[in-house]
């Protein structure tokens, strides 16, 4: 079983937002919710994940470290923290937060929390991490906190808010890897609103693929990464002459065409370093590079260091990872919490 979130042997066209997701590898590792009731508030320490919020019903305000002004979240909006910020949800600012893992230290592992009764506020959360390590080249281009709020957007992200909720109210087996698959999906419809809604605005590959002839070209190099590009080339495939292929290039992305091609190869080179049994000259051969010095040379001046420590690094801290890891048991059921005055309960 391919281990990439998307296999590239089902794909019909290049897709390069499916490409990078690919190297990246996001996994739900955390999906749940929180049904409160009464005066509440929850406090969310700084973490490496990719926060996705969607609010159910009723309402709460959102208190994100970084970003100027709470947002209230209404019923049916959804709110995105790609870096992984501390934050704050709560009915009421003023009341004191209480940390979440205080009251429940496992993960929520596709249940609902019931917080004083419920029955004011509802919201979902899905929580992501990369087993690609280099998942700077998505974080890069987003902001601290995405709103998604418009009816249009909103009610394109519905249909997995409705199926989620399905999932979480009536497990089923396999409901957890069901739930973590709508997750995912609901990650890929953010990110394409996101890169619509700025497409006049923002800087980054994600808004260059808003742009028609733009993206032509991006697929163009995704699709053969090892092909001699020349700019006169992308700029055709693109309908554009070359001057104004490059400068719109560089004013979309932020980089030119030859650096975006260059980066995209090395990020390609240290996934098959790590995750292939290939000899660095076949990768480098199958990147275009003639010889493995010039490869070397490439990678060390994007990457920085050689192929080679690369491997050695990625290797070490593989295995410091796993020594480091407790034995596996197999979790058992855990049983409805009830607490006094303020009940947080599992259904």
């Amino acid at each position: 079983m391919e281990d990439a979130f998307i296999s590239r042997s089902s794909r019909i066209a290049d897709d390069p937002l499916s490409d990078v997701l690919s190297l990246l590898k996001p996994r739900g590792y955390q999906s749940g919710g929180i049904d409160a009731g009464g005066d509440w508030s929850f406090e969310f320490p700084k973490s490496n994940g990719f926060f996705c919020i969607a609010l159910v019903s009723g309402y709460c305000w959102l208190s994100v470290d970084g970003v100027d002004k709470p947002v209230l979240l209404q019923t049916g909006e959804f709110a995105v923290l790609p870096h992984g910020p501390a934050f704050r949800m709560a009915s009421d600012l003023a009341v004191a937060p209480v940390d979440i893992f205080a009251l429940r230290a496992e993960k929520l592992n596709g249940k609902i929390l019931t917080w004083q009764g419920g029955g004011a506020c509802l919201g979902l959360s899905a929580v992501f991490t990369f087993a690609g390590e280099h998942a700077n080249i998505l974080s890069e281009v987003l902001p601290t906190l995405i709103h998604i709020r418009n009816p249009e957007d909103r009610a394109a992200l519905q249909w997995y808010l409705e199926r989620m909720m399905a999932v979480l109210r009536n497990p089923q087996p396999g409901g957890v890897l069901q739930g973590e698959y709508l997750a995912q999906m609901m990650l890929i419809e953010v990110l394409r609103l996101h890169m619509t809604d700025k497409m006049t605005g923002g800087v980054g590959w994600l808004f260059a693929l808003a742009n028609k002839q733009l993206s032509a070209a991006i697929a163009a190099m995704h699709e053969r990464p090892g092909h001699r590009w020349t700019i006169q080339e992308l700029a055709e495939r693109a309908g554009m002459s070359r001057s104004a292929f490059a400068l719109r290039f560089k004013e979309q992305v932020g980089t030119s065409v030859m650096e975006y091609l260059i980066r995209w190869r090395m990020l390609l080179a240290a996934d098959k370093l790590v995750n292939s049994s290939d000899a660095i000259s076949s990768i480098a051969l199958s990147l275009g590079y003639e010889s493995e010095s010039a490869f070397g040379f490439a990678f060390k001046r994007e990457m920085g260091c050689s192929p080679r420590q690369y491997c050695r690094a990625r290797a070490s801290a593989s295995e410091a990872s796993v020594s480091s890891e407790p034995a596996s048991e197999t979790p058992s059921e855990p049983p409805v919490e009830t607490l006094p005055q303020a009940a947080l309960q599992t259904s």
